[in-house]
């Protein structure tokens, strides 16, 4: 077994299996300012507290458990992990100093630090990760993040600082799952003393710089500064502890309350700016408007061609194709976020460049596929029929993960298909409880989602192969799909692998199981006076606040 330490350090979409760590690490990504003029250089000032206005409550704190995109940003802020994904894709030491990977793919073997401990005193080392993978890859548990663990065997530990994690078969994916706050650590005391881990507050105990001092349901949480911590990612700006002393996210869903909360001076940062209300910070005296990468999954309707009437690829592309999308999109967003044309983010190094330009937008052509599929009658309302039967789609779209106007563009999108094809998209915002239902007898129809970022072959598998969320439970998925997916997983070399990517993403849009819709990236507003924002590569959200501190420091 060899280890890699040198500066040629590949990146997991490059050679995942052979993975590399250097303490001259890249920084953190950098977010794209468009505030006021810069100011000179200053020393970070210590101290003071940030209040953080955010678009959704998060359903669930667990790291493991949790599915919502907006929850993470609020994790990070107590959960660390074993290693840190870097802006160039390269990873970097965090918790494990160092690593190496046998050279069949199935064995990655870790150094751990031996001064970390997570923040109710115990320490961290092998037996926690251990623990931890355990308990996610239990099925008792139903852990979300076992999905990141399907070829995962077990985890050996050599010594209280050495951990070996022996997989059944290679895994191009591994390091990326591993970088992510989703295969992050909370102490094994918090695992062991049961409950639901969802609920959040004091006992989600983990090693980062912030712990988890209050919850209140509907309005907020609060993290206080873990003054031990010393152990950040290799690439984070400072060492030691947290400059602030406390951090409150506030749960604010209504996008005029999130913009006068910040222009009133209630809270000190923003996500999720509307885009009518972007010219009050961009370029605007006191504020700093700041945009992040669209490297996760485009925001896509995702389609069940197993149930009917999505079963007929007539119909999925006649949906597919029957309206602007692009003029519903700008329409929407004001030409802040693009178009989409694959599910697969344009910033990510895995996307299918080739689908550019290549469908939607074929009204006559979409009229003729449903002709052909015989769906020539007409009910009362205008919608074609056919035996009787109305041409009928449901779109299920749980409400927690409503955000950022998307039932609005879906909507949109159902009166264009209305008036174009005569198709009805039946839009239903339904409960988490419907939607779990749903993805386990396989009875879904349409689900809209981003999905949270992850290796490309990963996310391709969540909503397209035969083990993701999706078809898991659904007979028969695409054979060619699932086929490709496998091999990806299996290949790590980037000049072998993007093209089975690419076959991917092609068959998908060619097939219409998939309408992918924007590119979405987080967009932050804040005072001028709040240094060290940056977004979070694997999240592809906003960064913990580790490396933030305010020249305004509030007591």
């Amino acid at each position: 077994m060899k280890a890699h330490r040198s500066l040629l350090c590949l990146a997991i979409v490059a050679a995942p299996l052979l993975c590399a760590c250097d303490n001259n690490a890249s920084p953190p990504a950098s977010a794209a300012s468009n505030g006021a003029s810069q100011k000179p250089t200053l020393q970070p000032r210590i101290g003071g507290e940030v209040t953080f206005g955010v678009t959704t409550e998060p359903a669930c704190f667990d790291p493991h458990n949790s599915s919502q995109q907006n929850a993470f940003l609020v994790i990070r802020n107590y959960v660390d992990s074993l290693i840190g994904k870097q802006a160039d894709g390269s990873f970097a030491p965090w918790l494990a100093k160092s690593w190496s990977v046998s050279p069949d793919g199935r064995e990655y073997t870790f150094i751990l630090r031996d001064d970390v401990t997570f923040t109710d005193g115990t320490p961290f080392d092998g037996a926690a990760v251990k623990a931890n993978l355990d308990y996610t890859k239990d099925p008792a548990h139903t852990a979300n993040a076992a999905a990141f663990l399907e070829y995962y065997d077990r985890t050996e530990v050599i010594d209280p600082h050495q951990v070996r994690i022996v997989l059944s078969k290679p895994d191009s994916a591994m390091l990326e799952s591993l970088s992510s706050v989703k295969l992050g650590f909370l102490s094994p005391k918090t695992l062991a003393a049961g409950g639901d881990l969802c609920q959040g507050g004091p006992n989600l105990v983990g090693t980062g710089p912030f712990i988890f001092n209050q919850y209140n349901r509907g309005q907020s949480a609060r993290f206080v500064k873990n003054p031990d911590y010393h152990w950040p990612p290799a690439y984070a700006a400072h060492q030691g502890p947290a400059y602030l002393d406390a951090v409150t996210y506030r749960f604010l869903p209504e996008y005029a309350v999130r913009a006068g909360a910040l222009s009133s001076g209630q809270v000190d940062l923003i996500e999720g700016v509307q885009p009518t209300d972007r010219a009050l910070f961009e370029h605007a005296e006191g504020f700093q408007f700041l945009t992040g990468p669209s490297a996760e999954t485009s925001f896509t309707l995702n389609l069940n061609y197993r149930q009917a009437p999505t079963d007929d690829i007539r119909v999925r592309r006649a949906l597919r194709d029957g309206f602007d999308l692009a003029a519903i999109v700008n329409n929407i967003y004001l030409g802040t976020v693009p178009r989409a044309w694959s599910n697969i983010g344009p910033d990510n190094t895995g996307y299918n460049n080739a689908l550019v330009n290549t469908w939607g937008n074929d009204v006559p052509g979409a009229n003729k596929l449903l002709d052909e599929a015989g769906w020539t009658g007409r009910d009362a309302e205008g919608y074609r029929t056919r035996d009787g039967q109305r041409l009928r789609v449901e779109v299920g779209y749980p409400q927690t993960y409503v955000r950022d106007n998307r039932d609005l563009l879906i909507q949109q999108i159902q009166a264009a298909v209305r008036k174009n094809l005569g198709l009805d998209l039946d839009l239903r915002l339904i409960s988490t409880g419907e939607w779990v239902k749903s993805t386990a007898d396989g009875s879904w129809h349409i689900y809209p989602n981003t999905l949270n970022p992850s290796d490309t072959a990963l996310s391709l598998r969540d909503v397209l192969g035969a083990t993701g969320f999706l078809y898991r439970s659904v007979a028969q998925p695409d054979e060619q799909i699932t086929g490709l997916i496998n091999q990806a997983r299996a290949t790590s070399d980037l000049k072998q692998r993007q093209p089975i990517l690419d076959q991917i993403q092609q068959r998908a849009v060619d097939q219409a199981f998939l309408i992918p819709l924007f590119a979405p990236n987080y967009q932050l507003a804040a005072r001028d006076t709040l240094h060290g924002l940056s977004f979070e590569v694997q999240l592809d959200a906003p960064s913990n606040l580790y490396d933030v501190w305010s020249e305004d420091i509030k007591k």
